[in-house]
């Protein structure tokens, strides 16, 4: 067993979680120092990885997002305009987010009066919802990343750990930064498994999620002898 990740059984499918990550304080760093993902620093962009339309998860993904959008009001929404002329998905068959001004168009603008950041979050807010499960996936997750692997069995094994540069594809090439890179980001008052705790339980279940915690932080361990 590789000791740089736990395992935990869940039916057919074998998850690994990479433990220093986990136990890392990680945080993000958008709005306050994040030098995005273009090719050179960009903190005052206010962009973060939102400079690039986010890819979605399938017809299903881009069908909330649509529901989502008509429901966004244009004091929040920046590119509300925008978005009732020419639509948000950037192509026809609706796989990523519209790229609008150099950046995805659910992205409010730092002097934006309605306020800075992803409109769908502030709209998330705004009901006193949570933002998970109210963005593209990719967005909510990051910087959590997920390698499926399918096993010769009929299982499946997956890889639960920090995005890389690599995870980019061509675009991580050129990057200038990448917030998992370099210790700028790991400044956090509390380990990732507690402040992404909602993320990480949305995407693995309650009860892998409760044995995770169980096995990267003790807690739920009954007393110790001898």
């Amino acid at each position: 067993m590789d000791e740089a990740f736990t395992e935990i059984e869940d039916g057919e499918t074998t998850w690994r979680f990479e433990r220093s990550f986990l136990t890392s304080n990680w945080t993000c760093l958008w709005g306050r120092g994040c030098k995005g993902i273009l090719t050179e620093p960009a903190a005052e962009l206010g962009q973060g990885c939102c400079s690039v339309g986010a890819v979605l998860d399938g017809e299903d993904e881009a069908h909330l997002i649509s529901a989502l959008t008509a429901t966004l009001e244009p004091a929040r929404f920046q590119y509300h305009e925008e978005a009732t002329r020419g639509g948000v998905f950037g192509d026809d068959a609706r796989t990523s987010t519209r790229v609008i001004d150099g950046a995805c168009i659910f992205l409010n603008r730092p002097d934006f009066a309605g306020g800075a950041g992803c409109a769908l979050h502030l709209a998330a807010l705004d009901l006193g919802d949570s933002p998970v499960g109210l963005k593209p996936s990719v967005c909510w997750q990051l910087p959590i990343h997920i390698d499926w692997q399918d096993n010769p069995d009929g299982t499946e094994t997956a890889t639960l750990r920090r995005w890389r540069r690599d995870d980019w594809g061509d675009e991580g090439e050129t990057m200038a930064w990448c917030c998992t890179e370099g210790p700028e980001a790991y400044i956090g008052d509390e380990p990732v498994i507690n402040s992404l705790a909602e993320e990480l339980e949305e995407i693995v279940g309650t009860r892998v999620f409760i044995e995770l915690r169980r096995r990267t932080t003790g807690e739920g361990d009954g007393p110790t002898t001898g």
